[in-house]
């Protein structure tokens, strides 16, 4: 008699972002029956939220530069990267019938630049590919016999896959889902995590009630942004940020903010160094400065001379004493290095994503944890952090695709194991 046909693996994976999504794609796609489940009433929803200003889903720069972009993961994460990076993900979109194209900062987007189109035709051919959806039902750890226990509508249900893949996010946006729910339960597996901290996030500035009255909301442009790091690195980017009510946030603000927050997370507060005519030299500065103004007052000579008024001019004003102000050499120097004092930064869930997380090492080369075998993690639950402009989405989807591969072939070794000794 011609023995049955063993059914397929059943493998659950906890999390409907793109890094789950994305393993669910590659262990379906070879022979795997995949389930995602999604504690949320719909997946995607910090990937839909991500594109509402403009669907940045990775960056053009040279695959060097890129890989800096994740610190002191690089190292773990370049292999991944070179594995599916920046041109893979753009071939793969192109597979979904979505165009892209490159911006003039070197950003990539989605010609129609919104995320809602990308996710519609993905989850379409994951559906096609039999993948299954579970939304509503939130993680809760492991039964005493090691099956995945989920809160759902009806009542806690058991699950006992074959494998599983945790794609749960970070701490950040917790109304969209990533809430880092999940720490306290791997910690008492034993699993090691670093804390979840706040990235790609703004700073309280301790602004004095006049100047939060008057300039909260208002952009500052174009401005130099420089700090030095705990390590002695320096730091140095060009752009603009915003003014808010409690400090400073933006796209210049988010690029320094892992420097800023370990500066602050040393010593107590951070010091951005701002140069507010980045296209002015220094001397000219000075010159102009100490230009004669006759009667007029020193804030219209500024602005006459030098266009310094509104915003830049308050922050001058914040930060300079009434002396320091006064002194042309120092209000010269003042201008072309600001010293803005950082006190603390924003709360982890009003960050854009989040530091910390499952520690690398904990993982093999597949992102299999070494002390649990056939559970894989992924994505930004991983120990990793990285600026806006691509670079985070890109890091969710490779580390999805690597713990998905790696999910596959754990299965097919166990399958080869347990043919060989039958």
């Amino acid at each position: 008699m011609t023995p049955m046909p063993s059914p397929p693996p059943h493998v659950a994976v906890i999390g409907g972002g793109p890094a789950g999504l994305m393993a669910a794609e590659v262990l379906a796609r070879d022979g795997a029956q995949v389930t995602v489940y999604e504690a949320m009433p719909s997946v995607g929803r910090k990937f839909l939220m991500a594109g509402k200003g403009g669907m940045n889903i990775t960056h053009s720069e040279d695959f060097a530069a890129f890989q800096e972009r994740y610190g002191s993961a690089r190292e773990r994460l370049a292999p991944l990267l070179q594995e599916f990076g920046p041109e893979a993900l753009r071939a793969w979109i192109h597979g979904l019938g979505i165009d892209t194209f490159v911006g003039t900062s070197g950003r990539v987007f989605p010609t129609e630049m919104k995320a809602a189109p990308l996710l519609r035709a993905w989850l379409h051919r994951l559906r096609q590919d039999g993948v299954a959806f579970q939304v509503r039902h939130r993680w809760l750890g492991w039964s005493a016999d090691g099956a995945l226990r989920f809160a759902t509508p009806a009542g806690e249900i058991e699950v006992k896959p074959a494998a599983t893949v945790l794609a749960l996010g970070g701490g950040s946006w917790a109304k969209l889902g990533s809430d880092g729910a999940w720490v306290p339960t791997l910690t008492r597996a034993g699993i090691a995590v670093a804390p979840l901290r706040p990235a790609n996030c703004g700073f309280d500035a301790a602004w004095s009630p006049h100047f939060r009255e008057h300039f909260a909301g208002q952009p500052v442009k174009p401005v130099v942004a420089a700090c030095s790091g705990p390590d002695g690195r320096a730091w140095r980017r060009q752009g603009e940020f915003v003014v808010s009510a409690d400090g400073v946030e933006g796209g210049l603000i988010y690029a320094l903010s892992a420097p800023l927050r370990d500066l602050i997370e040393r010593d107590g507060s951070a010091t951005l160094s701002l140069d507010l005519l980045p296209g002015h030299s220094a001397e000219r500065v000075l010159a102009e400065v100490r230009r004669p103004r006759g009667s007029r007052s020193l804030s219209s000579h500024l602005q006459s001379r030098l266009g310094l008024k509104g915003v830049k001019m308050g922050l001058l004003r914040e930060c300079l004493d009434k002396e320091r102000f006064q002194d042309e050499a120092a209000l010269a120097a003042a201008i072309k290095a600001l010293p803005l004092r950082l006190v603390a930064p924003r709360p982890l869930d009003e960050a854009i994503s989040s530091a910390g997380g499952v520690r690398l090492e904990e993982l093999d080369e597949q992102l299999m944890l070494r002390q649990r075998p056939g559970l894989f993690c992924a994505g930004e639950m991983l120990d990793w952090e990285a600026p806006t402009g691509g670079y985070l989405l890109t890091a969710c989807f490779c580390t999805g695709r690597k713990a998905g591969m790696g999910a596959g072939q754990w299965l097919k070794l166990r399958q080869r194991a347990a043919s060989t000794t039958t």
